[in-house]
């Protein structure tokens, strides 16, 4: 008669070592793929709040110091630089002020297009308005 063995030999297929490995393998580079990424952004976030800083503490350090620059000399040569500008335009007749002008004559307008006022009213209106 034959003996039976005491213990049977486990039966597993040929590439679950290598499956289980590739799967616990793959996981963890994943892992320490996505911290690197995660920390690399927590210290270019460090570095953009180190560079506002510094930028914050120069900018009072800059008004603080007297203004010792010099001048602004323009490239162009004097003979070619335009004429100054011309000095603000003249107070409207009547002592209004544009806005208020701009104002009235919408008004007028929008009384002309109802019809409550006749072409002819609305053009002795618009020239008494304006000053002419």
């Amino acid at each position: 008669m034959r003996r039976r063995p005491l213990a049977r030999p486990v039966i597993r297929p040929a590439g679950a070592p290598l499956l289980r490995g590739a799967l616990v393998g793959g996981a963890a580079y994943a892992a320490g793929r996505s911290a690197a990424r995660a920390s690399r952004r927590e210290q270019d976030q460090e570095a953009a709040i180190a560079d506002l800083q510094a930028q914050q503490a120069q900018q009072p350090q800059q008004a603080q110091q007297p203004q010792q620059a010099q001048p602004y000399q323009s490239p162009v040569p004097p003979a070619a630089t335009p004429p100054p500008p011309q000095a603000a335009p003249a107070p409207q007749p009547g002592g209004q002020d544009p806005g208020g002008l701009t104002e009235q004559l919408t008004r007028l307008g929008e009384l002309a297009e109802r019809g409550l006022l006749s072409p002819e009213e609305f053009a002795a209106a618009k020239a008494k308005l304006l000053g002419v």
